[in-house]
């Protein structure tokens, strides 16, 4: 099952963290920008293309330390058909080190598009009798609050192809509450949604007691991050709002379970950015990203002590 691949990494690493890679142009260390975009015509091409070759650094310099990356789709689809090339390249890529793929697409609809939108994803695309993986993600994040019919068409192309998904639980933005934090019948909007995705996973279980259906719950909101541990109990979180977004060690332990398993947690500008943060020569990008995903890993590991495998 896709989550306990996820779950073997984080063990064989001892490092319960992705790296997103959200990369923005002003992220990019100047030498590789400008090369690219001095080589190409079209400037989609030529930032797709630095887009790629920083992502491909930061990937030699975290695989073996990092179990997971989280490149998020808008972020490569604003470039058009070359900054999707790069997302597919740069997934290739993680893939090949040895990394687990989380793609942050947040898809959402129902019917034969979610279908299209899992198969494409997720499974592998029918052409004229032929199967072909379109991209190569294990994990998609997906948006629940369609309800059942969003989900059930990802559960399928799940159970056939060894995949899982991460369900939107509680948000770390500011103001996820607006909906989120709304009662219904006494209950608030997010325990509802995990009370579900406890649903949707009760057929997808794992070896290690977490089904295919994640959640995403963010460290900017510990007590309901605390909350919803103790009442999804088979659910795997990914957990963003560590670091530039404010959630601390402190806050995303409440993620873990007493064998320090059960969350991932996500940072990106955090990683991506540590060589602006530190002021060091811009060609040490990734070796600064290195420093500080290792940095991040002792901190989160200081607060749930050690992770190790446990049955169900």
């Amino acid at each position: 099952m896709s989550m306990d691949q996820l779950i073997k990494k984080i063990v064989q690493t001892q490092n319960p963290t992705v790296a997103g890679l959200d990369p923005k142009l002003d992220f990019i260390p100047n030498y590789i920008k400008d090369a690219f975009l001095n080589e190409f015509d079209n400037p989609l091409e030529g930032a797709s293309m630095a887009i790629l070759e920083f992502n491909k650094g930061l990937i030699d310099a975290l695989c073996d330390i990092v179990p997971a990356i989280k490149p998020q789709c808008a972020y490569y689809e604003m470039y058009g058909y070359y900054g999707v090339k790069a997302l597919y390249e740069t997934m290739e890529y993680a893939k090949q080190k040895g990394m687990y793929v989380i793609t942050d697409g947040k898809r959402n609809d129902i019917g034969t598009t979610m279908e299209a939108y899992a198969i494409g994803h997720l499974g592998k695309t029918d052409v004229d009798g032929e199967k072909v993986e379109a991209f190569m993600g294990d994990c998609l994040t997906v948006n629940g609050y369609l309800g059942t019919d969003g989900i059930a068409p990802l559960l399928k192309v799940c159970n056939v192809y060894d995949k899982g998904i991460f369900v939107l639980v509680k948000t770390s933005n500011p103001s996820s509450g607006e909906l989120q934090d709304r009662l219904i019948d006494g209950k608030p909007v997010y325990e509802i949604m995990g009370e579900m995705c406890e649903s949707w996973g009760k057929d997808a279980m794992g070896e290690y007691g977490y089904s295919a259906v994640g959640a995403v719950v963010g460290a900017t909101y510990p007590e309901q991050l605390k909350e919803l541990r103790k009442k999804m109990p088979h659910t795997f979180f990914l957990v963003p709002g560590y670091g530039a977004q404010g959630g601390g060690a402190k806050d995303v332990s409440y993620a873990f379970d007493e064998n320090g398993l059960g969350a991932i947690v996500n940072s990106s500008r955090g990683i991506m950015c540590a060589y602006q943060k530190e002021g060091c020569d811009e060609t040490e990008y990734a070796q600064a990203a290195r420093r500080e995903a290792i940095r991040m890993k002792e901190d989160i590991l200081g607060c749930i002590n050690t992770i190790q495998l446990a049955t169900k």
